[in-house]
C-alpha cells in the first residue's frame, strides 16, 4: 500500500470527474466509470517510499526517477519541488506497440582478428532483433480518465509561472485538449503549436499524408509566465519601413528629412507552426521509437525557460528533454516507468558530464521491464492461464481450468493504468455487478488478482453483501507473481591485481599508478536474450521457406559475451546505493565508452581499475542488470 495519499491541490478535488463536468452530446461521447476517477481523485496521488538508487557528481537536484507519473508527482510535491517547464511526450492512445531495436555486440575474443573493413562496418548490416518498449493500447475513455488524473499531479508540482508543453498527434490531442482547458483553465491555453515535417516519407493510399503532430501550450497564470520570443533567420532577407506605435497607433518611422525609414530583416519571429526535420541522425538515434530531435526540445526550453529553472518529462522516453535542459543550463527531471529509459538517459547524461541522483518509486510492483512486457510475462507465470477463452471479453485476462471447480475467470490489473493498481469499492462493484453477470460460461469461481487493497476486510464484507450472482470471488495478492517476474542473468568473472605494464593501455591509463584491479568476464548467460534469439531465428527460418530467401541466424558465442551492454565496478559501496568507480559501455558496433568518453577501441571483455572493486554490475542488451559480490 502507499505510505499515504498526497492531494493534488491544497484543498482535495471535490466535484464530479472532468467527463461529467462538460456538456457534450451523450450520443457522441459516452464515459463509463466515472465513480472511479472521482475516488482516485478525492484520494490524491499515492506516495511511496522512494530509493536512491545512484548520484553521479554533485548536483542532487537534477533527478532521473524510475516510477509513474502520479508517484513521481507525490514525491516531488512532498519534497517541495517545484517544476518551471513541463514538457510531455504521452503515448497518442494510437493502437500501436512500440519496439526498439537491439543490437548484437561484437564477440570480444575476436576484436584483434577484425579487419579495417570490418572496423567500418555499417549498423544496418548487424545482428538485432526487435523488443517491445511499451503498448499504447487504450481506449479513449481508459486514456482520458489516465491523462486527466496525470495533468492533475503535474499542475500540481507547477510553479505560480510554470509552463506546459504536451505533445500528441491527430487521433488523441482534440479530446485531450478540452481536457487541458479543464484543468489549466481557457484562460491559460496559449498556442496550438503546429510541428511540420517533410521528411517523412509518403504513405500513399486514399488521403492527405499526416506530417504533424500537435504541441498544447498552456501555463498556470494567464499574466505571469515565462516566455522568450523564438527568433529564426528568415529564407530571403525583405526591406520594410520601419514602423512603432505612438499613442496607440501604428505609424512610420521617418528620417531627419521626413523620409520613411527602411530596414532590412533577416531575421523573425516564429509563428504556431513550426518546421523542423523529424529525422534523427546515426549520432543521435538512441533507437527509441518515440525519441524525438533536440532542435524541437531546444525551440521548447528556450521560448519558456531561463537558466537555472527546473525542466520536467513525466514521459522521458530517450531522455532527449533532460540532455538537452542540461546542456542549456537548466536544471532537469526526468521521469518513466521504462527501465530502458532511465538506462539510455542515465549513459547519455553521463556522456553529457551532467550531475543528477537516480531514484525508484518502490511502489510495491516489480516490473519486468516495462509495464507491457510485465503483462506479457504474468501470462506465463499464472499456472494453468489460457489467453483469449471463449465465453469470457477482454475485461478478463484469462481463464484458469481447475478440476474441481471448471473454468475460472481471471481479473489482472493492467499495470499500464496506474488507477487499476488499487482494488476499490467501484472497481469490485463492476467485477461482481457488471463483469460476472455477463460470462457466457458457467463459472462457480473468479479469479481476482490485486497489487493494493483499500481496505481488505472492508472489501471482502462488500463482496459478501453485494455479490447478487452465485460465483465466489477469490482475491489474490499480484505482488507474489510479480516477483518472479525477474531472473537474473549468470555471470562469471575473476579479479586479480596486476602490474601496469600488464593492463590494457586503451582503455585504462592510470598516471603513477604500480598495479592495477583487472576483472575478466570469462562468461555470461541470459536465458531470456537466448530464447528471444531462439524465437527470432525460428521466424527467420519459417519465413525463409515461404519466400525462398536465405536466412542468416542470429548465432552466439559459448561465452556469450555479445550479449553484454555495460560492465561496470563499485570501489566504493559494498551494498546499497550503487556508486561506479570505472565503467564501461559497449555500443552497438562494439566501440568502448570508458566513464562517458567514446574512443574508437573495442572491449576486450575485460575492466580495471586502480582500487579494489567491491562489486561488479552488468546490463544486458536487453538492459535487464545484475549485480554481484567481488
Amino acid at each position: 500500500m502507499p505510505l499515504k495519499y498526497v492531494p493534488y491541490t491544497p484543498n482535495t478535488v471535490e466535484g464530479q470527474a472532468v467527463l461529467d463536468n462538460i456538456t457534450r452530446p451523450r450520443r457522441v461521447l459516452s464515459y463509463r466509470d466515472n465513480g472511479e476517477v472521482y475516488n482516485r481523485i478525492k484520494r490524491g496521488m499515492p506516495a511511496y517510499e522512494v530509493e536512491t538508487v545512484e548520484q553521479i557528481g554533485e548536483n542532487p537536484e537534477n533527478l532521473v526517477i524510475r516510477g509513474e507519473c502520479l508517484s513521481a508527482c507525490a514525491y516531488l510535491k512532498e519534497q517541495g519541488v517545484k517544476v518551471d517547464l513541463v514538457y510531455i511526450d504521452p503515448p497518442f492512445a494510437s493502437g500501436a506497440n512500440y519496439a526498439k531495436k537491439i543490437y548484437i555486440r561484437r564477440n570480444p575474443q575476436l576484436a584483434a582478428k577484425i579487419t579495417q573493413a570490418t572496423l567500418e562496418l555499417e549498423s544496418a548490416e548487424l545482428d538485432s532483433f526487435e523488443e517491445t518498449m511499451y503498448g499504447d493500447i487504450w481506449n479513449k475513455e481508459d486514456y482520458l480518465n489516465w491523462m486527466y488524473e496525470n495533468l492533475q499531479a503535474i499542475k500540481s508540482v507547477m510553479s505560480e509561472t510554470a509552463s506546459i508543453y504536451v505533445h500528441l498527434d491527430c487521433t488523441i490531442g482534440h479530446y485531450v485538449k478540452i481536457l487541458m482547458d479543464e484543468v489549466f483553465g481557457e484562460n491559460c491555453f496559449i498556442n496550438e503549436i503546429i510541428w511540420h515535417y517533410e521528411d517523412k516519407f509518403a504513405t500513399g493510399g486514399k488521403s492527405l499524408d499526416k506530417n504533424h503532430d500537435t504541441i498544447f501550450f498552456y501555463v498556470i497564470s494567464e499574466s505571469e509566465y515565462v516566455f522568450n520570443p523564438i527568433i529564426i533567420p528568415k529564407e530571403r532577407a525583405t526591406i520594410r519601413a520601419l514602423r512603432r506605435k505612438v499613442d496607440g497607433k501604428t505609424v512610420d518611422v521617418l528620417d531627419e528629412n521626413g523620409k520613411k525609414t527602411y530596414v532590412e530583416y533577416t531575421e523573425k519571429k516564429e509563428d504556431d507552426v513550426w518546421q523542423i526535420g523529424r529525422t534523427i541522425s546515426q549520432t543521435e538515434s538512441k533507437s527509441y521509437a518515440t525519441q524525438k530531435p533536440k532542435a524541437l526540445l531546444e525551440r521548447v526550453i528556450k521560448a519558456s525557460s531561463n537558466e537555472g529553472m527546473v525542466v520536467a518529462d513525466f514521459f522521458g522516453g530517450s531522455g532527449v528533454t533532460a540532455k538537452v535542459a542540461s546542456a542549456l543550463g537548466r536544471k532537469f527531471i526526468h521521469v518513466d516507468i521504462g527501465i530502458n529509459s532511465i538506462q539510455t538517459a542515465r549513459d547519455d547524461l553521463i556522456a553529457e558530464g551532467a550531475s543528477f541522483v537516480m531514484k525508484e518509486i518502490k511502489d510495491g510492483v516489480s516490473l519486468f521491464r516495462n509495464p507491457q512486457q510485465t503483462m506479457d510475462k504474468l501470462a506465463t507465470l499464472i499456472p494453468g492461464l489460457q489467453r483469449r477463452a471463449a465465453g469470457v471479453s477482454s475485461f478478463w485476462f484469462g481463464v484458469i481450468n481447475d478440476s474441481k471447480v471448471g473454468a475460472m475467470p481471471v481479473y489482472v490489473p493492467d499495470l499500464i493504468d496506474s488507477r487499476q493498481k488499487v482494488l476499490d469499492i467501484p472497481a469490485i462493484n463492476r467485477i461482481i455487478n457488471q463483469e460476472i453477470p455477463r460470462l457466457e460460461i458457467a463459472a462457480q469461481r473468479v479469479v481476482v488478482y490485486y497489487i493494493d487493497l483499500d481496505d481488505e476486510l472492508e472489501m471482502k464484507k462488500f463482496i459478501k453483501d453485494n455479490n447478487v450472482t452465485t460465483v465466489d470471488v477469490e482475491l489474490r495478492d499480484l505482488k507474489n507473481l510479480l516477483h518472479e517476474t525477474v531472473v537474473n542473468d549468470e555471470l562469471e568473472f575473476s579479479c586479480q591485481q596486476i602490474a601496469v605494464d600488464n593492463h590494457d593501455q586503451d582503455l585504462f591509463d592510470p598516471a603513477d599508478v604500480k598495479e592495477v584491479y583487472q576483472v575478466v568476464i570469462k562468461s555470461f548467460v541470459s536465458d531470456r536474450l537466448n530464447q528471444k534469439i531462439g524465437e527470432f531465428n525460428e521466424k527467420g527460418y519459417v519465413q525463409s521457406v515461404k519466400t525462398g530467401k536465405p536466412f542468416k541466424p542470429i548465432t552466439i558465442s559459448e561465452e556469450g559475451l555479445e550479449l553484454i551492454e555495460l560492465v561496470a565496478v563499485d570501489c566504493v559501496n559494498a551494498e546499497g546505493q550503487w556508486h561506479s568507480s570505472v565503467e564501461v559501455k559497449i555500443d552497438k558496433l562494439g566501440y568502448v565508452t570508458l566513464n562517458g568518453k567514446k574512443n574508437k577501441v573495442f572491449w576486450n571483455g575485460k575492466i580495471e581499475s586502480t582500487e579494489k572493486p567491491l562489486r561488479i554490475k552488468l546490463r544486458n542488451i536487453s538492459g535487464d542488470e545484475i549485480i554481484q559480490a567481488i
